[in-house]
């Protein structure tokens, strides 16, 4: 177990090098451990198919991490901020949860239609698209539970090439609608003090680390009995979904009764750190060559996740976000976030803004869904989809 934690670091460290050194890797806000962790499952590829070695590693310590990275993204879920936020954060998300279920049901179709196992869509459906590399990981696991071989590495793949994808497209489908419709008339001025997230604010203190852990550990404990409770309903649960309500709970009933203060900037970097530790121990513990048969039908896939992104962009985000600047510029950050990951949101968004004229109304809405709601709702909905089909 130790070994292994060792290792994972040691790739991070080698990911974090290089990314510094790469400007394609900083561009693309590929993630250290992925970046590293793809070196190192490349070698230990090569080394079993040459049969010199074949590495065992201990995996209890990626479990850990995955469950209190996602306790982390539970405490997140701010009632308040949806509310403040008003109606067009409320259609905002609504907006998501369709994306969602739409990658989901592109990805279990397309996969009837190859032939291959629908756990196979599922993929490259919204786990490794909305839900990026930390949903990967752990829903890697519970499709390998479930008898799909190599499911981590599938889903990791499918999701490094989202990152890339969701950088790439987003810029330009936000152009083409500024200019096709002259968007540029209806830019508004507006106060960018609205809606500053707490956590943003947040000034972090040494000592509060300590009560931030314990938090995440009573969320943690509490959790298990609720994912218990939630075993007898026949239906199958990433290990995490517990622990990740009771925060939720935690984190409102705070908000709500001002009896519990939550030290959400010290929560959320330790989340960042569990993430980098279990995103490491995940890329050491890919096995390639279980991938090589399932090459072709993955290609299709993802790229009709690419234009069902596009087109849900395009047609949809834009239209029903209200046609005007802010609603182009929502639709570049949410190809960021809906086939990358939020980083790659802000990044596509900042090239547009950068143009042409700032959007608070854009840069307001798209952290929010895609940090704090996207992996909360994303969890629930791949759970649904995942009892439906198996």
């Amino acid at each position: 177990m130790y070994q292994t934690l060792a290792v994972a670091v040691g790739v991070l460290y080698l990911g974090g090098f290089l990314k510094k050194k790469v400007r394609f890797l900083e561009t693309f806000c590929i993630p250290s451990p992925v970046i590293g962790g793809v070196i190192f499952a490349i070698i230990s590829c090569i080394l079993h198919v040459a049969g010199i070695v074949e590495f065992q590693f201990d995996e209890t310590l990626k479990t850990v991490c995955m469950v209190m990275f996602f306790t982390s993204v539970g405490f997140q879920a701010n009632i308040k901020v949806l509310k403040a936020g008003g109606k067009s954060l409320i259609v905002f998300l609504l907006c998501l949860i369709v994306l969602i279920f739409a990658q989901n049901a592109v990805a279990v179709g397309l996969s009837k239609l190859l032939g291959v196992s629908s756990l196979v869509g599922m993929c490259t459906g919204s786990i490794p698209m909305v839900g990026g590399h930390g949903t990967s990981g752990a829903f890697g696991t519970v499709l390998e539970d479930l008898g799909l071989q190599g499911a981590t590495s599938l889903c990791t793949a499918a999701a490094t090439f989202g990152l890339i994808i969701g950088s790439v497209m987003g810029g330009p489908i936000g152009r083409k609608l500024i200019l096709k419709h002259d968007l540029l008339k209806t830019v508004i001025p507006e106060d960018d003090s609205i809606l500053v997230e707490d956590e943003q604010k947040h000034h972090r203190s040494v000592s509060m680390y300590a009560p931030a852990a314990y938090q995440l550990a009573i969320a943690m404990g509490i959790g298990t009995f609720v994912s218990w409770v939630l075993s007898y309903s026949g239906m199958t649960f990433p290990v995490y979904i517990g622990s990740m309500i009771v925060a939720a709970f935690m984190r409102n009933i705070g908000e709500y009764s001002g009896k519990i203060h939550i030290h959400m900037g010290e929560i959320n970097d330790i989340g960042g750190i569990c993430l980098s530790l279990f995103l490491g121990i995940a890329m050491i513990t890919l096995k390639l060559w279980q991938l090589a048969e399932l090459a072709l039908p993955m290609i299709i896939m993802l790229v009709a996740q690419v234009l069902l992104m596009a087109m849900f962009s395009y047609f949809i985000v834009y239209n029903i976000m209200g046609r005007n600047y802010d609603a182009a510029v929502l639709a570049a950050g949410t190809c960021g976030f809906g086939i990358g990951a939020t980083p790659n949101a802000m990044a596509n968004m900042q090239a547009l803004t950068a143009k042409f004229a700032p959007s608070i109304k854009a840069y307001m809405l798209v952290p929010i869904v895609g940090s704090m709601f996207a992996d909360f709702i994303n969890s629930l909905v791949i759970t649904g989809f995942i009892n439906f089909i198996n």
